[in-house]
Parts: structure tokens; sequence; C-alpha cells
């Protein structure tokens, strides 16, 4: 890496962090058995691939413009639309933190040495509320002490519970126990042929509560778009991004499968807890290795530092881009705040508050883990509807703005692209139907409450920013432009209006600009 270019290498490598941000999702996928293959091939194939592709392009061609998804939807289909867009990618993370806490929560618990308490929903629903407090604290200290917290985040609490987790089970098979896929009889992931227990390799269709945890599985390789921004930096973007695409996609697709056969090989199926499943495959292969009695703890003390480092990380990031829309008037003035650091304060108080109240749906649901379905269920869904408009928006770009530099383009011309975001859009619309499925793997109880909650979700969050945008700072022009922009004309959608700022007001300089 230089001052001015990126490896081809070193770029793959940031977009696989960008998306392996945690084993949280790992015990999910190993519930499926060795049908995980069929879920983690749909996610990486059909989903992770064209969206690397679709969002190098849309990235490549507008790298030099503050606002990422805002920016690409709104240059298709108008403003209103990418604010819609930039706020679903706001919220969908702020759905998304309750699961990344709660398995903080699971970490800490294992760590002290209390595993029973993991599954507590009183403790789980305290900590997460409570963590994420803590996080919002550090985050508006400043974002430098933000990133100086989570920069060891993913190597100390991913990449290296991982290979030790890795390991155990190499260990387990080669000393002779028994493979946990081997032994269920479980007819939704195995078959029973004369006494004798075969692993299915694709899902038992019995309905679509079968493919349910699809939608959980397709969250975690989300996050691919983050670093599309970074494609102008290759020497050559257009033969080197998809090379870039290529690394992630097979790191992600690698470390997820590895880390999910652990799980499942250690772990009996019907032992399989999609909110513990790492720390007890782990607690089982040490007691089997008569390893030292610190290490489990030690580990666990790890993960629950990378957890909250993964989510200190995400809780400025997005929040900044929402930010960013700001300069077009899309946010009301109380939303635009800053403090002296220059952080979003009122944003990160606002999403304090929903994170608050998300975690006390674990006062009410006894099940941690079908807590911890509903919730990725809810965020997936509202995560799914930014990747429907970046597809479509990538193909609509094509026809309005055709003569647009790109410095990469998704090879095949107009045929390519309807090819590759097409195949994107309807993998993610399949999933998005089966997130108002509930899975037949877990016990949710009434299926119609379940179904109410996340499509009920779904919808306030999806109206919020059409009633915010009834409470918007319109876009302002002081007086001198005002005499030569005709009242009929319109702004950009992403236009920056190059005016004074004033911080403690989020807007343009009142003092310079009365009125």
């Amino acid at each position: 890496m230089t001052s001015k270019r990126i490896s081809v290498s070193a770029l793959g490598l940031m977009t696989a962090a960008s998306i392996i941000t945690s084993l949280r999702g790992l015990p999910m996928m190993a519930k499926e058995e060795l049908e995980m293959f069929f879920y983690i091939g749909f996610s990486t194939f059909l989903f992770l691939i064209p969206a690397g592709l679709v969002a190098a392009e849309l990235g490549s061609a507008f790298g030099k413009r503050e606002g990422g998804i805002y920016v690409w939807v709104g240059e298709a289909f108008g403003q209103k639309t990418g604010f819609i867009a930039i706020f679903l990618s706001w919220v969908q993370n702020i759905v998304w933190y309750p699961t990344g806490l709660s398995f903080a929560a699971a970490a800490l618990a294992f760590a002290i040495g209390k595993p029973g308490v993991a599954s507590d929903n009183i403790y789980v629903g305290a900590f997460t509320a409570i963590a994420f407090w803590l996080c919002t604290l550090a985050a508006l200290k400043s974002t430098w002490f933000a990133s100086k917290v989570t920069q060891y985040g993913f190597i100390l609490g991913t990449a290296i519970p991982g290979l030790v987790l890795l390991g155990v089970f190499i260990w387990w098979i080669y000393s002779g126990h028994s493979v946990g896929w081997e032994t269920t009889t479980d007819l939704s992931v195995a078959t029973v042929t004369d006494g004798h227990s075969h692993p299915r390799w694709f899902p038992h269709l019995a309905g679509l509560g079968s493919l349910a945890f699809l939608a959980g599985i397709l969250l975690n390789f989300a996050g691919v778009e983050s670093q599309a921004v970074h494609a102008n930096e290759l020497e050559k973007p257009s033969s080197g991004y998809p090379m870039v695409i290529l690394i992630a996609a097979l790191a992600s697709f690698t470390i997820f499968t590895l880390g999910a056969l652990s799980v499942a090989g250690i772990l009996p199926y019907e032992k399989i807890d999609i909110q513990t499943g790492v720390f007890d495959a782990l607690s089982m292969g040490f007691q089997a290795l008569n390893a030292p009695g610190w290490l489990l703890p030690a580990l666990c003390l790890l993960i629950c530092y990378g957890a909250l480092g993964g989510v200190l990380a995400w809780i400025t990031g997005p929040s900044r881009g929402l930010l960013a829309t700001a300069h077009d008037g899309n946010l009301p003035p109380w939303m635009q705040k800053t403090n002296k650091a220059g952080v979003q304060k009122n944003i990160l108080f606002i999403q304090g508050i929903v994170v608050t109240v998300l975690s006390c749906v674990y006062l009410f649901i006894k099940n941690v883990s079908v807590v911890f379905f509903l919730i990725s269920a809810m965020a997936v869904g509202l995560y799914i509807i930014v990747y429907l408009l970046m597809f479509a928006a990538a193909i609509r770009l094509r026809y309005s703005q055709p003569h647009l530099q790109r410095s990469f383009k998704v090879p095949g011309g107009k045929t390519g692209i309807w090819l590759v975001a097409g195949i994107g859009f309807l993998a993610v619309a399949f999933s998005l139907v089966l997130c108002f499925v509930p899975p037949s793997q877990l016990p949710v109880g009434n299926p119609a409450t379940y179904i109410a909650l996340v499509a009920g979700g779904a919808i306030v969050f999806c109206l919020t920013p059409i009633v915010l945008e009834r409470f918007r700072r319109p876009t302002w022009l002081p007086p001198e432009d005002k005499k030569e922009r005709h009242a009929s004309d319109r702004v950009s959608p992403t236009e920056r209006l190059d005016l004074p700022r004033d911080r403690s007001h989020g807007g343009v300089n009142v003092k310079k600009y009365p009125g």
C-alpha cells in the first residue's frame, strides 16, 4: 500500500474484515449441519459477489463524493429515495446492535464462569442496553478514541478465537470423537436408513419455515459495499477489483464454513444454541482436551472485547453517513447538531434510545435464541431493502447516465449489469420474503405474533424517513444566489452547497446569512 495506491490483496483483506466482524453467526450456520454449504454458497455467489461488483461500479463513479449509498440511489431515483436508502442503512445497524451485544453478553457470562447466565433473558437485555450506552459515551468522546479501542478487535476477538476453535475441531476429529453431524437423527438435517444417520447436503423443503435461516445467514455476508469507494485507488480497477471481490468471497466462504463446521462437528445437533454455540463448542472441546482452566475464560473475554469493538466501530460510521444528508437539508435541525469533537451527538442519542427499546424485547421473551433471531430478521429485512435499491440504481444509471466516468464497470455492457445486478436483486428479494417466515428450527410460539413483530418493525422504520422528510430543513441559498437561480430550477439530489457551516446549528451560518 502506498499513499496513492492500494494493492489488490490489501483491499481484498480489508473487504473480508468488513464482512467478518465476529463469530456470532457461526451457530446459526452450524444449526443447518452440512446443509450449511447450500446457505453459505447462496450467500456468497448469489449475493456477496454481485453486491461487491455493483458497489464497486457505483463507488468508482461517485468515489469523490460524500454519502455513499445516499449518492448512488439519489442520482438514480432522486434525493428522497436516496435519503430512504441511507436512513434504512443506518437503522438496520441500530436493529443489529442488540444481536452483536447479546453475543458479547454470552461471551462475558462464559468468561466469568457463569455459562447458564448467557441464556437468562433479563441479564442479556440489561447487558445489551448498558453496554451500548457505554459504547456511545466512548464514541462521543471522539472518533479517534473509538478507533483506538477497536483497532485490534478483529484480530484479538475474531481471528485468534476462530483459529483456536478450528484447531480444537481438527484435534476432535483426529482423536476419534464422534462428529456431531454424523450422529443426529433430526429429519430436517439428516436422513435415517437402516438405523444409520446420513446428513443432508440440501435443505429439506417442508415449507418456507425450513429456509428461514437463510435470511439470518445472509446478514453475515453483508457489508461488502463499505469498501467499494476504494476501487479508484487500485492500480487497474477494471481488472483488479474483481480479484478483490474474489479474495473477499473466498476468505469469507472459508472462514464461515470452517468455523460453522467446527461448531457442528463438536456439538450434537440438539445442543447447538444460536446464542451460545461458539462457547459451548469451545467448552466441550477444552474439557476433552484437558486444557488449562483459565484458557476458556481468557478466550471468551477476547471474544467479548471483539464483539464490543465491532459495535463501537459501527456506531459512528453509518450515523456519519446519515449526517452527510444534512448538507442537502434532509434532516431536521435538531438531528444535525454535533459536539465539540465533531461527533453527531443527537443521532447517537437516538440510536441509544432505540437500542434500549429493542433490548426490552429480551425482558418479555424468555428464549434468548428466539429474540436473537427475531431481531436479526428485522435487521436483515431493512438491509435487504437497501440492497434492492442499490441493485436497481446500478441498472438505472447505466441508462440515465451512460457517459458517467466509471473506473470500474461490471463487464458485459447492459447485458452484464442486468445479469449481475438482476441475480443479486432476485436473491435478496427471495431472502426478504423469508424474513417474515417463522423458522421451523426454533420455538417461536405464535407464528402470527412473530410475523407481526418483524413486519411491524419493518413498516415503522420504513415510514420514519418519510415522516422526517416533512420536518427537514429546506435546501437554502443565500440572497445573491437566489437572484441567479430561477425558482423552478432544481438542485441536484446530492449537490453540496459551498456555504459556511455553523457547527452548533448543524446547517448554514445563520449569522452570516440571516433569515
